[in-house]
């Protein structure tokens, strides 16, 4: 069974981001767990609170997460009354990171599924703090959903590689299956300007083709400097529907994960990005 931890701050966007997961995982038979953390509405921005003040806005903010959360799950079900899929409310007080990295190693979760910005909403940037957090230090693969995206299968994937990274077979097979449901092509891109590949890297690239054995892969290379204009066209020139991208040491995604950079990105393409996290779990 697929597990799915999705946060939500209970913003249309956060919303969003959970009727994409149940949309891209229909067919696959999943539990999901929508959690809601309070800990800052509690302290807000005060300083010093008082501890029995503390602890009544620590009731007050466990009993409207809770009933907010019963709402979430009434209004997904709704949405998509799918019988493979099932549903768990988490309301928890602590940070948000390390919340959800607590529920992905108790509970062995495979991926977690967000919108990009939450209350705030700021239309001048793609990821919110939260987001960005999460994409950075969370132990799994992450799903990040564009706050006015409107659902379309990812027939179309873009995983732009050096083919330097050692990729983790339970990453790509998440991957693998998600876009064999949808019969997708996934497209490699190499941006170098040096297109003969090293012993490393015809090994990384041999076994992303026999490990994602389901979609169509597509093997392109660009001589273009500036990876993030590459990117951006491609995904323009092939309308593309899911970017992926892999968090390591030395990685594209490391230099993306700059705001300016990520904003740039994904102010620009208005799409899913998928982040596989290549680091010990």
């Amino acid at each position: 069974m697929r597990k799915v931890l999705v946060p939500t701050d209970f913003s249309e966007n956060a919303f969003n981001a959970l009727k994409y997961a149940c949309q891209v995982f229909k067919y696959e038979r999943c539990e999901f767990f929508v959690i809601h953390t309070y800990a800052d509405e509690v302290y807000g921005q005060e300083v010093l609170v008082a501890q029995n003040l503390l602890e009544e806005r620590k009731e007050d903010a466990s009993t409207n997460s809770e009933k907010l959360l019963k709402k979430t799950l009434e209004a997904i079900k709704l949405y998509s009354p799918n019988p493979k899929h099932a549903f768990k409310a988490i309301a928890a007080f602590g940070a948000l990171t390390d919340e959800v990295n607590d529920w992905v190693n108790t509970e062995n979760i495979d991926v977690v599924v967000m919108g990009t910005r939450g209350e705030t909403n700021d239309q001048k940037r793609t990821f919110g703090s939260n987001a960005l957090q999460v994409l950075k230090y969370v132990h799994c693969p992450v799903l990040a959903i564009p706050g006015n995206y409107e659902y379309h299968p990812p027939k179309e994937v873009l995983f732009p590689t050096n083919y330097m990274v050692p990729y983790k077979r339970r990453e790509l097979k998440l991957l693998c299956e998600m876009a064999g449901s949808f019969r997708s092509t996934i497209h490699f891109l190499y941006i170098d300007p040096i297109e003969v590949l090293s012993n490393r890297q015809a090994d990384n690239k041999a076994f992303l083709e026999s490990t994602l054995s389901k979609p169509t892969l597509r093997f392109g290379t660009t001589a273009k400097k500036d990876k993030t204009s590459a990117i951006m066209k491609y995904i323009s020139d092939k309308q593309i529907d899911l970017l992926v991208l892999v968090n390591s040491r030395h990685s594209y995604m490391e230099d993306m994960l700059y705001r300016s950079t990520i904003d740039q990105i994904g102010l620009q393409v208005g799409i899913p990005f998928l982040v596989l996290q290549n680091i010990a779990r």
